[in-house]
């Protein structure tokens, strides 16, 4: 018996609407989740997507692109088949996927966290026969700290190093985790200098009306020669430090923290449990609320977290995608 999505070269396929979501390579039309680059990939065709998301989209892959907007929970169909996007909670403009067609519900979670950041539209899980879902802290070791427990530890931090006359790096993903950071920050009085490629996605994000919170260029900095709270993606982090003068502490907002030797191996002064993805209660508490039979787990540790969830009375397996968890933290 066919199944409502399947998994093809291209990606996560949809066969009676001929619709791709996330698909990872090039297609006619693709559904997009949300506009980290191992979901919403160049050279599609046609693009859908939240309006948040279309705007990031744009800024990423160039206005040229051509990207349909839809709002939360207005349905739409595609030949026949009824589709219709819903709050994922992982970044601004982030949904899920509800497909429905003959009777049978399916959902596409994308990427999706369970705590509110003040700058995303809380998940609102949706009720299905087969829920797809991410599995990149899906391990029990993964248990994040209360948010405003994280936010005071890393304000605090952050104002005892600048008050010692440290520059103050914190790596963060450009599009989502540093506009989150920029706000936590903000409640605190401390305004960050954001490397280029945060800034360009705060803008983007600011223009979609999304309250980023206030930011200054790292240029700034520079031509001040101050200290300050610095907000750089991971791979321009060693380029940065580079140019600073002066003593420097650096930390990581990510879930990664919770491994053991994680601050060690990447030269670290601390880190901040601080991701944009459920842990792994949230994952069990967001997979029941679906009230799913049936469960295909992507990404991260999709092995561990199909084999608990079909110990646990659920129809649970891997489903293989191209989505790397690295890039999305």
């Amino acid at each position: 018996m066919a199944e409502l999505i399947e998994r093809r070269p291209e990606g996560l396929y949809v066969p009676a609407a001929d619709v791709y979501i996330d698909p990872w390579r090039p297609v006619e039309k693709a559904i997009i989740t949300h506009a980290h680059s191992d979901h919403a990939r160049p050279g599609h065709r046609a693009y859908l997507a939240h309006p948040v998301t279309a705007a990031v989209l744009r800024a990423r892959l160039g206005a040229h692109i051509w990207v349909e907007e839809k709002d939360y929970a207005r349905a739409f169909r595609i030949q026949g088949v009824r589709f219709s996007l819903h709050p994922a909670g992982h970044i601004p403009g982030s949904a899920q996927v509800r497909v429905e067609h003959k009777g049978e519900v399916w959902v596409v979670s994308g990427d999706y966290k369970t705590s509110a950041d003040g700058i995303s539209s809380p998940i609102d899980p949706q009720r299905c026969h087969v829920f797809i879902t991410e599995s990149t802290f899906g391990l029990p070791v993964f248990q994040w700290e209360a948010a405003p427990l994280l936010a005071e530890r890393l304000c605090s931090w952050a104002a005892h190093q600048l008050q010692a006359g440290c520059h103050v790096v914190l790596s963060v993903y450009s599009l989502g985790k540093a506009q989150r950071i920029t706000r936590l920050l903000n409640e605190a009085w401390i305004v960050p200098y954001v490397h280029p490629a945060v800034a360009e996605m705060s803008q983007a994000l600011q223009q979609a009306g999304v309250p980023v919170g206030n930011f200054s260029p790292l240029s700034a900095l520079e031509n001040r020669g101050e200290t300050g709270v610095i907000l750089v993606p991971p791979a321009a982090e060693e380029a940065v430090l580079r140019r600073l003068k002066g003593p420097v502490v650096t930390a990581a907002c990510s879930g990664w923290v919770s491994i053991r030797g994680f601050k060690r191996r990447r030269n670290l002064n601390q880190g901040f449990g601080i991701s944009d993805h459920a842990d792994w209660p949230g994952l069990l508490a967001t997979i029941r609320h679906t009230e799913a039979t049936s469960v295909r787990v992507t990404h991260g540790f999709s092995g561990p977290m199909a084999q608990y969830l079909s110990e646990n009375g659920l129809d649970a397996r891997p489903l293989e995608t191209a989505f790397n968890p690295a890039e999305a933290e």
